[in-house]
Parts: C-alpha cells; structure tokens; sequence
C-alpha cells in the first residue's frame, strides 16, 4: 500500500509539473528586470500629459471608491504615479503597498515614499507569480496599464485572490486592444483584449461588478470585480 501511495504521490508531481504554467507574454518585463534601468526614462514616459492615465489620474482615483482606513495594494506601481494618491485617500489609518518586480523602481519607490515622508506606504518587491503580502489583508488591488504585463495570469490572479479580504475588490485600467481602432503600437504590445481579460480573471474566482465605469478613457478601460 505504501508503494503505490509513493507512486501516486510521484505520478501527481509530475503531472504538476508537466501542467505548469507557461508565460503567455516570454520576455515582457525583461526591461523592467533590470538593475541598472534608467527609471528617469521611464519617469517622463509614465508621468507625461501625453499618457491618459496620468492626464486622467484624478478621475481613475475617484473611480477606486476609496476610503479612509481601507488596505490597497498597487501592484505594478512603477515610477509612483498612484502612489501619493492612494496613499492621500486611505489616510493615516489605512495602509498602500506599493509592488513591482523591478528593483530599479522599488529603489525609486522608495526614495519617493521617503522624500515625501508617506508613513502608510509599504513598498514591497513582488515575483512575477508572488504579491508576497499577507492573506486575506486587503479591501483592494489596482493594476493600472499592467495586466498585459502579467506573464502567469493564473498564479498571479490567484495570488490576488488570496491576498484580497472576502469582499475586497480588483480594478484593472489597461488598454483597449481592438483590431483596426486601436494604435499599431498597443496592437503589438497588448496580448489580449478586454473580453480576454476579464474572461480569465472571471475563471480564477472573482466576480465582475455591475457597476459601470464612472469614468471615461479613450485608449483605455476600467473593469472592477469582486471577490466573493
């Protein structure tokens, strides 16, 4: 009986194995992954008029529904822009944690947390599978224009899953992938459009709201879920 428990046992690793989930975007954050990335680059790149989440960033925060006290993580928080935001609207009773795999923009992170003395405000270094934050601790995650920048989709969302409170919320904001509409550029960086999106967060167990966007992106959408 022992043997074949062992057999089993083995037989059940290898299929896990063998089932593992492949990167559906291969070398998407190769960039970001870097030590020595230049993050003034990207600061103007990300903090620029010309970009509509942070033309639009107001309107995006409102649309969080944020109060104070709540427990948000950024996830994907690059350069920072959300950060002072999320940090303004929770107050100093509740907490923001601010994620990103690269560790040049977890080193910029913190010396913009530092700088602007933004005591609620956790930065932490997360895997692209891994948030490495507390389960059952938050009322809230946000990825703005960072989804398509997910390369395991199942385990990641099942990481947010874990890490939301029974109840606690997802908002998405990325960009609007539709053939012969949507620039070239969003075209061949974007894997999926937003049916694609909300079809696999819908299968890793969170339930899409009824709530309509209250506010209005021309490039991008926001979607919000729930988790049950």
């Amino acid at each position: 009986m022992r043997i074949g428990m062992t057999l089993i046992g083995l037989i059940a690793c290898c299929a896990v194995v063998v089932a593992e989930e492949a990167s559906v975007v291969p070398g998407a954050n190769r960039y970001y992954l870097d030590p020595d990335m230049d993050v003034a680059v990207w600061v103007q790149r990300f903090e620029g008029e010309s970009r509509e989440v942070f033309a639009e960033r107001s309107e995006i925060l409102a649309a969080l529904d944020i109060s104070p006290g709540m427990d948000v993580a950024d996830v994907g928080a690059g350069t920072g822009l959300f950060v002072p935001l999320l940090a303004q609207a929770v107050g100093r009773t509740g907490q923001v944690y601010a994620l990103d795999i690269s560790p040049a923009f977890i080193k910029h992170l913190r010396a913009r947390v530092s700088e602007a003395a933004l005591e609620n405000v956790h930065i932490v270094q997360n895997t692209p599978t891994a948030l490495k934050l507390t389960a059952a601790s938050l009322d809230l995650v946000f990825l703005c224009d960072v989804y398509h920048h997910v390369e395991y989709p199942q385990r990641f969302l099942g990481a947010i899953h874990e890490a939301l409170r029974p109840g606690g919320r997802l908002v998405i904001v990325d960009f609007e992938r539709i053939p012969g509409v949507s620039r070239g550029w969003i075209l061949s960086h974007v894997r999926a459009g937003r049916e694609v999106v909300v079809e696999e967060i819908e299968a890793a167990g969170f339930e899409r709201t009824d709530k309509p966007s209250p506010v209005v992106l021309e490039e991008n959408y926001l979607v919000e879920f729930r988790r049950p």
